[in-house]
């Protein structure tokens, strides 16, 4: 209570606990923990699956003060949310400049969707890694990324070569902490339907653990509790088996 007493709001508790312990890292960071994490979150792909799974998780937590999510389109107002918006997500993420804490990035789509390798590229590779600059400039300390089973920069396949690329130059950005989620083929409400998804869903719906169907929706609850886990430094993967047995 004594220290609590002392600051405002979280922003501040930081740099008091900093200047008030100044030896000791562990403990500032602990009891901040203890006494309850507040974040402000940057989401991308907040229109899509596990975006809005996600978004909608964001709006319920306490422990979530404001969430940040650009989209091409608006999202229909809601409580916490701020959602800049520009058909060229690539220079709207260049004008962000509220600080932010957590970054959930759910950008994704498909080959057919965006019509060539170079335009899928764009999106799962090459805005994503603009996601984790972005991230690091307004000072957040945690990335959270939804990937791919399989993902590997050295893959044959190209969608999970792209993955792979997108997780390994994630982690020359200089991000404290850095979680990859790699779901299996994911199942709910898209709002644009995926020919694919429809046609193997009862298939892996039958299969073990490790490639069953994974709904968005276990995806966005796995995230969001690794968010608020206690800190680890490094990078965690969340396997599709780990997601669903939470």
């Amino acid at each position: 209570m004594f220290i609590t007493s002392q600051v405002n709001d979280y922003d501040n508790l930081f740099s008091f606990l900093i200047n008030f312990f100044p030896g000791y890292p562990w403990l500032w960071a602990a009891l901040v923990f203890i006494g309850g994490q507040m974040a402000k979150v940057l989401l991308l792909g907040a229109s899509g699956l596990v975006g809005g799974e996600l978004l909608r998780l964001l709006r319920l937590d306490a422990r979530v003060t404001s969430i940040i999510a650009p989209t091409r389109n608006p999202l229909p107002v809601m409580n916490k949310l701020i959602n800049p918006q520009g058909q060229n997500l690539a220079e709207l993420l260049k004008t962000l400049t509220e600080p932010v804490d957590l970054v959930f990035c759910c950008l994704g789509t498909t080959r057919k969707q965006a019509g060539s390798q170079a335009a899928f590229r764009q999106v799962d590779y090459r805005l994503v890694l603009a996601a984790g600059e972005t991230g690091r400039r307004l000072g957040a300390r945690h990335f959270l990324l939804v990937s791919a089973m399989g993902a590997n920069p050295k893959s044959w396949l190209f969608y999970n070569r792209t993955k792979g690329e997108a997780e390994r130059d994630l982690q020359t950005q200089g991000w404290p902490q850095l979680t990859f989620a790699r779901p299996s083929m994911l199942a709910g409400q898209r709002a644009t339907p995926r020919l694919m998804e429809s046609l193997s869903a009862p298939l892996f719906a039958l299969l073990p653990d490790k490639w069953r169907l994974i709904k968005g929706k276990d995806v966005a609850q796995a995230l969001l509790d690794q968010a608020f886990a206690p800190p680890k430094e490094g990078v965690t993967i969340l396997t599709s088996a780990q997601m669903q047995q939470r």
